[in-house]
């Protein structure tokens, strides 16, 4: 557990900072790429706007992820931001597996990378920069082309669970 004495703070404990971190709310994306041959992807809660100008996302996927190395190698990809209604594929794609697009409807991006139906919003970029973060990565990249579906509600992660907006929030 963190503490302070006398001025000093002891660096966190893993679960400890999980929970304190675990606090902050946050949005849940499907990371997606094509090979040619394939669709990759993994679910990701880490992802944000970096840069208007240049326009830069960035994401965090773990050390340990069989997808990402893959996505890399592509270098282009689909960063799509999940709705309420799609707890199901957050599950589907955060799981290990070369069969994770079964059932899930998707269409090529202009860039090659799917575009899962259903989401709240769409965004392809090509992999700019990457930085190892001890057991996760922090990758930088360049949008290259996005939309939203206004209508929609986003799945959020909190604490360790799923929920949605009760209403739609006013524009």
């Amino acid at each position: 557990m963190t503490a302070q004495s006398g001025g000093a703070v002891l660096v966190p404990e893993g679960p400890h900072m999980r929970h304190v971190l675990g606090h902050f709310c946050t949005g849940i994306a499907v990371i997606t790429a094509h090979d040619g041959n394939r669709p990759i992807g993994f679910t990701c809660q880490s992802v944000t706007s970096v840069s208007l100008d240049p326009p830069y996302i960035s994401f965090c996927p773990a050390a340990t992820s069989t997808s990402w190395p893959l996505i890399r190698a592509v270098g282009t990809l689909c960063v799509n931001i999940l709705a309420a209604e799609q707890r199901d594929v957050c599950t589907r794609f955060a799981t290990r597996g070369d069969d994770k697009f079964s059932g899930v409807n998707w269409k090529p991006g202009a860039n090659g990378a799917p575009t899962v139906d259903g989401t709240l919003a769409s965004i392809e970029a090509d992999i700019e920069f990457e930085h190892a973060a001890g057991d996760h990565s922090i990758v930088v990249a360049r949008v290259t082309g996005l939309w939203a579906h206004e209508e929609r509600r986003p799945l959020l992660f909190y604490r360790g669970g799923y929920g949605a907006f009760e209403g739609t929030p006013d524009a």
